[in-house]
């Protein structure tokens, strides 16, 4: 159940990224989003990854 609120969590930060890059197309911006979700899915993986028991 926690990996599953995890996943929809980042989705909804990447659904949220994406709808400011729409409406505010500017370079700069683009990569400090680029790494937000980079970071965010390193998170994700770290946390959440499969771990050998």
């Amino acid at each position: 159940m926690n990996r599953i609120m995890a996943i929809f969590a980042f989705l909804v930060l990447v659904g949220f990224l994406a709808i400011l890059m729409i409406h505010v197309p500017r370079l700069d911006l683009g990569a400090v989003i680029v790494v937000t979700i980079l970071l965010a899915a390193w998170d994700l993986f770290t946390t959440h990854g499969n771990r050998k028991r």
